[in-house]
């Protein structure tokens, strides 16, 4: 027998699956936000996120005309290490491959694992600075005082001239952060955007 509870039972398990449905699909979206997001802002630049590509030729590169770049480096709390570049600074050609070296040394009693977040100022400049090969978000494991060299290969776009929110600029920063990682990922929140601390090397 049909009549008016019945219509409403199954209107309810309707609007009850359908809700259902809808949780499901947010909670998957969360998760899938997370890397979108990180591939969108390597792939344009955003919000200060050097972009990830190939080399130029070299013939691209602009022999009259440069950008200083400067390299800063901090670890986080509760990861024993020390972590300075082998220059705190660099003049890069635009468009010209620059490769730069970056030590890390665990001065701790143990081994322990940490994970290398990283960011460009001005922010604006994320999306002309381009990594061809970086150790960033890669999970490395140290020994008690062991030390390591990793590299960082990037260009400047030549681009840069081409916009008028970065064609006055003559120097940039980048930015590292160690973190204690597990999982390949930081164990505590990445660092805000913020000025450099112009950390030095003390090997």
């Amino acid at each position: 027998m049909t009549g008016p509870r019945s219509e409403v039972g199954k209107g309810a398990r309707r609007t009850a699956i359908a809700c259902a449905g809808l949780a499901v699909g947010m909670v998957g979206l969360a998760f899938a936000s997370v890397p979108l997001y990180d591939a969108f802002c390597k792939a344009t630049g955003y919000d200060g996120t050097p972009r990830q590509g190939p080399a130029l030729a070299a013939s691209a590169a602009r022999a009259d005309d440069s950008m200083v770049v400067h390299f800063d480096t901090n670890v986080a709390p509760g990861l024993p290490w020390k972590f300075a570049p082998e220059a705190n600074r660099v003049e890069a050609k635009l468009g010209e491959t620059k490769t730069v070296f970056f030590r890390v040394q665990n001065t701790g009693l143990k081994p322990t694992t940490g994970v290398a977040t990283f960011n460009v100022q001005p922010g604006l400049m994320g999306g002309y600075f381009v990594k061809i090969a970086c150790f960033c978000f890669n999970e490395q494991t140290l020994q008690p005082g062991e030390t390591l060299d990793v590299p960082v290969v990037f260009y400047v776009d030549p681009a840069v001239r081409d916009d008028s929110n970065t064609a006055h600029l003559s120097e940039m920063t980048l930015s590292y952060t160690y973190f204690a990682a597990k999982n390949g990922q930081p164990v505590t929140a990445a660092v805000a955007n913020s000025a450099p601390t112009g950390a030095k090397r003390d090997f």
